[in-house]
Order: C-alpha cells, then structure tokens, then sequence
C-alpha cells in the first residue's frame, strides 16, 4: 500500500503528501498500578507493536494519581485526536467521560471516540466490547489482544450514558453501573487486595459470603415501556492469539512515549497558563500536525526525574502493594459537570411520578448495570446493547441461601443466572430510577468508584458517547 502511495506521488506531480490522508492519532492514557501492575510490560510486548503495524500514531502517558486523566482530557485539543484510549482497568475511563462533561465544549467532547485495552483488575466494559465482536469469552492477555486487534480496525458504536445525582448535588455520568449491597461491597472491600489482580474479586466474594449482609431500601423506577427485548446471542468467532510481536526485547517505557515528536505531557494541553501544568515545567516539543519522528521501540527516551507525588506512589506501591489514593488538591477541584437535563427525573424533595414503580424491602443486592458485562468473565445482562437506551436493573431480595446466591453467581459467568427461575432474583428493564438505602450503613459504588452514600437517582442518556468497538460502520477517520 505504501509503495503504490510512492509511486502515485512520484508519477502524478498534481499529488502531494498533504494531500493524502494522515495516520490516526490516538491519546493513550495508562495506570501503571491498575491490575497487577502490568500495564506498560503490555504496552512494549503487545499493545505498541500491534497499534503500529496498523498505522496508528499515538502520544503515551502514563498517570501519576487520583484524577489525572480526568484533569488531561479537560484540557486536551480535541482537533489533534482521533480517540482516547484507556490501558488500565473500568476506573481510568471513568475518570476520563466525567473529565469531557466538565469541559465547556462537552457536547463535542464527549462524542470523541474512546477506546479500552484491560489491564486492569474490573475489566467489565473490554469483555463487553470482546462480547459483542462475537469473540469467545476470555480473560487476561487472550482478552488484550482480543480488544487491541479491534482497536486497529478502529470502528465506532454510540454508547449510552447515564447521569448520576446524589443528594447532595453532586452529578457525574456513567458508563458501566450503579451497583448497592453484595457487588458494592466486594468490589470496595477487596482492595486491598489489588495486587492479585482480578483474583482479587474471587476472594471478596468468599469473604462477603461468609458474612452475608442485607440492607433495606426504597427502590424507585420507570420501566422501559418496549421492555428493551432480549437479542439472540451467537458464539460463532474465535480468535486465536499469535505471538503478537510479544518475543522482540524491549525497552522500558518512560512516563510519557510518542511517536509523532511528542516527549511530554504539555503537547497534549492547552497552550495556556494552568494550575496543573506549568509551561516553564517542560521543553516545547513539536505539535502532532508535525512530521513524525524516526521513532523505534529500541530507542530508550531520556527520563527527567520524577516529581515528588509520583515518587511517593512508587514508595506506597512498594510497601502496601497499590499507590495510595491521593485527593485532589484545592487548587485542581473538579468543575462543575455537563451534560443534557435529566428529563425524567424529579428533584430529590418531590415524589416520584405517577408512572414509576416503588418498591421498599431488604436487599441482597441492587445492580443498575448497562452493559452485557460485571467483569472480564461476569456476563450479568447478556441482552444488553451499547445503545439500547436501557438501565438494566437486576435485584437479589433477602430470604436468598447462599448456596442459591453462589448458584447465581456461578451462572453469570455463562449468561445464563435469569433461567436459574431463582425467586429472589428480579430483574427489570427501566430508563430511570432512584435508589433511597434506609440502613444507616453501607456502600455505593458508579463504575467501580465509591460515591457518598444516601439517595441516588439515574437516567440513561442515549447515544451520548462514541465508544471504538472494532464492529460498526463508522469508522475512525483523521480529523
């Protein structure tokens, strides 16, 4: 292809290379501590080498703490890239959906693609997008290079957003679920043994098990009148993995790789006076829009030293196996969020419609959730679509044995735990709700993030997002 691109430019003097269409671009975002602390051995052995042998340009960062990502992508040109792409677990992305709703421009921001490579430990949102391609479900590096592949064929899908309000006032949007007793626990209180990577969440199940709790609470929502209708599921592509370019020897990656020119994080930003980016912090490097540079993964990149917080990352990661969840500074609060009106939702100190369902009873769990997948190998809602404008809304009443709670669990790695015809299982399509706990205590968790705990109303905002999916007619194309 690029020769026949040589020879056209050199026979045809009307044709020039600007003329012809430019490399994607793709902001690469990676946690180095998500999972099991993986993430940039993945990148030298499998993302980079594939991502480059598709022709894709790309600048790697690597974040440094709590709201990084969400601090970057609200500051970012938007004219200079072709998609976001997340290598690290559900929580990173979480961060960066909520950090294009505080931008003022939200409503073109938040249609920018982005993208998922798993490496982390809650991986939900890859084993959806590895589901709805058709693949066999998998996990670990089979499903990283399941969902790299699909990135290079670099097709989009509308993916539904839902808003979150608390009582507080605070609102942010959600990609994933919503999610109050058994999976908030677990998902909360295995953290502390994040170095096990995913293995993490098998262990919080047990342990939760042992001790089952059950909270009481108001369950209000609209049902979706079309019921969303449940789409027949096909399981006839497998991919098998190859060598990837995994037996090349690498060097290490630096905090921040490019390879269009850009050897630091200030390319990526405005070029404007910042509290959390100084311009004097860094040498100017060349904008995207210049020739890329003769990058080779051989070439080791000149590491400045590292700032004091991510020193102290390193040293809390060494003792406690995780970096330490630092809060964000005054000086870099987080801005007001964005976004469309919740329509249909009522203020907090006013009754629910006439329309809505009200239920009030002891809960084992509540699971607002809007895609097919829990986790990597969970496939809690297998009828679930990435536009389907639907809030999926699953329910484990009180009374449940744990016995028939682990038979539950047990069949959600198939798909198959509503055929289970368990009694204290429901499960209820609606397009908005709102959950008021009435025990004093306890968890609630927005894509695998702790919010403060109280009422809580959602509403799903269809085709908000852009999400790369490797299966759509949409694709990517340079700006």
């Amino acid at each position: 292809y690029k020769i026949k691109l040589s020879y056209c430019i050199f026979f045809s003097p009307d044709i020039t290379p600007g003329l012809l269409p430019r490399p994607r671009r793709l902001l690469l975002l990676v946690n180095p501590y998500g999972g099991r602390g993986q993430a940039m051995h993945y990148c030298q052995t499998c993302i980079l080498p594939m991502i480059s042998e598709a022709d894709i340009t790309y600048n790697l960062i690597k974040t440094e703490r709590q709201n990084h990502a969400r601090e970057l992508v609200r500051d970012i040109i938007l004219s200079e890239w072709d998609g976001i792409v997340i290598i690290s677990g559900d929580g990173l992305l979480y961060e960066v959906i909520n950090g294009l709703m505080e931008r003022p421009d939200w409503e073109k921001a938040i249609k920018i693609p982005v993208g998922i490579l798993p490496c982390g430990s809650g991986n939900a949102l890859a084993g959806a997008v590895n589901f709805h391609a058709g693949f066999d479900q998998v996990v670990g590096e089979e499903l990283l290079l399941n969902c790299t592949f699909l990135l290079c064929r670099s097709s989009v899908s509308p993916m539904d957003l839902v808003s979150v309000t608390t009582a507080s006032g605070h609102r942010f949007f959600s990609f994933l679920g919503v999610a109050w007793g058994f999976v908030s626990d677990v998902d909360i209180e295995s953290e502390r043994f994040r170095h096990m990577g995913p293995a993490r969440f098998t262990l919080g199940v047990a342990l939760r098990l042992a001790s089952l709790r059950t909270y009481r609470g108001r369950l209000s929502y609209l049902p979706a009148e079309d019921g969303g209708g449940r789409r027949a599921m096909s399981r006839s592509i497998t991919l098998a993995p190859t060598n990837g370019g995994r037996g090349f020897h690498r060097s290490p990656l630096h905090r921040t790789v490019s390879d269009m020119g850009l050897c630091e994080e200030r390319s990526v930003l405005f070029k404007r006076s910042s509290a959390l980016v100084e311009p004097s912090d860094f040498e100017a490097s060349p904008s995207p829009f210049s020739p890329a540079s003769n990058f080779s993964f051989e070439a080791v990149l000149e590491e400045s030293a590292p700032p004091p917080l991510l020193t102290s990352l390193q040293r809390e990661a060494e003792t406690n196996g995780q970096p330490k969840q630092l809060a964000v500074s005054e000086s870099h609060h987080l801005v007001e969020v964005q976004g469309p009106p919740d329509d249909l939702l009522p203020a907090f100190d006013e009754p629910v419609p006439h329309n809505w369902v009200t239920i009030e009873a002891d809960f084992v769990l509540v699971l607002a959730i809007y895609q097919t997948h829990l986790g990597a190998d969970l496939l809690s809602a297998p009828f679930a679509r990435f536009d389907d404008g639907l809030i999926h809304l699953c329910c484990v009443r009180a009374g449940i044995s744990r016995a028939s709670l682990v038979r539950v669990l047990l069949a959600m790695e198939k798909g198959t735990h509503f055929e289970l015809d368990c009694p204290h299982l429901t499960y209820v399509p609606v397009r908005a709700f709102r959950l008021t706990p009435l025990t004093t205590k306890g968890i609630l968790t927005v894509d695998g993030e702790r919010v403060e705990y109280g009422p809580l109303q959602a509403q799903a905002h269809p085709h908000l997002a852009s999400l790369i999916t490797g299966k759509s007619k949409v694709k990517i194309t340079p700006l």
